[in-house]
């Protein structure tokens, strides 16, 4: 049985080492007390709804759906599992990203973490890794033993959640979505994409978070972007993406006022919701139709339940689509700091200048 440890006594100290299926339950059993008030642990913490839900919970599903990419080490001590660090793997852009991150120890849970992600720093320079992203709250040193592994912090996203006992709204017509000029996403609409992208996001985190075209260009279940701290539980949800087309369709005929990617829980957790939008443009009609999915998909007969509420990401910079969001029942529960830590080492990007005569 876990349970909150004494300091470490000289001459036994823990080992790192892979997780094991053995270990499961001891596992399930870390993560809970993780998710406890228990001064004696540490976890990245993210609270959803009434009690702090850990990363484990909120990203959990059964065993099988684990990746054969995924990695998941443990700290063990006197026979016991005293730590765990469990990273998804993005071997597309070679990415990994920290999704769980706990330690139980009166004096030591800081430096049973420190090793772990130690660990995963190693195991990153062997297999190729790009990146590390991480998000968690900023508690318990979270922040400030990251960085003294490295690792940057680039931003800060608002958790915005919508309680299931809040009436979804009916589903659109496709008459009142052609008038508000949204519809499905294509592979074609890449390029309006990542123009969108760009003009919602600062320059810094553009550069920092490097999503080309070709990232766009992925649809289904292997939407990924645009990043957020709770993008890994698209993983065991089925993901949509609507666009709203500009007015006139822009300068260009495929310009984007905004998109919606939603994440429909197959799982025991929230639904998913995230919206990106021009600053000039009002994203209450894409909040409103993303509901609506969410209502289709979840409706008597639907495959898919809704007794987990909806949970939204929103970053600092991306007002006031926050304030759309609370218009349409969303409140802000949480904060959650974004790091990210760059193996590879940046150079000028090829590009045309002007010729001249000498």
């Amino acid at each position: 049985m876990t349970a909150a440890r004494s300091p470490r006594r000289p001459g036994k100290p823990g080992k790192v080492r892979a997780a094991r299926l053995t270990d499961l339950a001891a596992l399930g059993e870390l993560s809970r007390l993780c998710q406890s008030e228990d001064p004696a642990t540490r976890s990245l913490g993210l609270p959803v709804n009434g009690p702090p839900i850990g990363m484990f919970s909120l990203f959990r599903l059964p065993l099988g759906a684990f990746r054969p990419n995924d990695l998941m080490y443990v700290y063990e001590q006197d026979g016991r599992l005293a730590g765990l660090v469990r990273v998804e793997r993005e071997s597309v852009r070679d990415e990994w990203t920290i999704v769980e991150l706990d330690g139980v120890g009166l004096g030591d849970a800081g430096d049973i973490r420190y090793r772990l992600v130690q660990q995963i720093m190693r195991e990153g320079a062997k297999r190729g890794a790009a990146r590390f992203h991480v998000a968690c709250a900023d508690i318990d040193g979270n922040v400030e033993m990251l960085m003294q592994t490295g690792f940057m912090r680039y931003g800060e996203e608002h958790v915005l959640f919508r309680h299931a006992s809040l009436e979804l709204p009916a589903p659109w017509s496709d008459e009142a979505a052609a008038a508000a000029r949204i519809r499905p996403a294509h592979g074609p609409d890449a390029l309006a994409l990542h123009r969108l992208y760009l003009a919602a996001t600062p320059n810094p985190v553009t550069r920092l978070e490097a999503i080309r075209l070709a990232d766009w260009e992925r649809q289904g279940s292997h939407w990924r972007v645009p990043r957020s701290g709770l993008a890994p539980i698209l993983r065991f949800a089925d993901v949509e993406v609507f666009v709203q087309a500009t007015g006139g369709g822009g300068k260009d005929g495929t310009m984007l006022d905004g998109l919606v990617q939603i994440g429909v829980a197959k799982e025991d957790q929230p639904h998913y919701l995230k919206v990106v939008a021009r600053p000039e443009a009002d994203a209450s009609a894409l909040i409103e139709y993303g509901l609506g999915i969410i209502e289709a998909r979840t409706s008597k007969g639907g495959e898919h339940r809704h007794d987990h509420g909806v949970i939204a990401p929103v970053r600092t910079y991306e007002s006031p689509v926050d304030r759309r969001l609370e218009d349409a029942g969303f409140d802000r529960i949480a904060s959650v700091t974004l790091l990210m830590k760059e193996t590879l080492v940046r150079v000028a990007e090829p590009a045309l200048v002007p010729a001249g005569v000498r």
